[in-house]
């Protein structure tokens, strides 16, 4: 038996707004409505299902492996957006990328305060 990652959902105060942004910083496909969430599918067949809360919103964390060819992609998005973002969780390097396991890295957040992350090699290297 395996065991994959299938779905999360995500609280935003515009479902389609913040569905939107993440889904074209990373580029991928215009998100879907399903019900009454907004999904954001990932190339693993994982989803993303932003739904719409008036109630407060706790940021959580999401980190995504990237290709370089993407990471190359979202951060001149973030850059020409000016977009703030970091190369730490703690964001004390403003404007910054890391180098972590050889590959690169940033941290920003989505219109909901969701701390965001991508990398290009997995933590570890592996």
């Amino acid at each position: 038996m395996s065991v994959k990652f299938n779905h999360t959902i995500i609280h935003a105060k515009d479902k389609v707004a913040s569905a939107r942004f993440l889904a074209e910083l990373l580029g991928l496909p215009e998100p879907t409505p399903f019900g009454h969430f907004q999904v954001v599918k990932l190339t693993d067949g994982a989803s993303l299902d932003y739904v719409t809360t008036q109630d407060a919103i706790h940021g959580q964390h999401y980190a995504f492996l990237v290709t370089e060819e993407v990471f190359d992609s979202l951060i001149a998005k973030i850059r020409d957006r000016k977009i703030q973002h970091w190369a730490d969780p703690r964001g004390q390097h403003e404007n910054q990328i890391n180098t972590h396991d050889g590959g690169r890295g940033v941290y920003f957040q989505d219109p909901n305060g969701h701390y965001m992350e991508a990398i290009t090699v997995p933590y570890g290297g592996w």
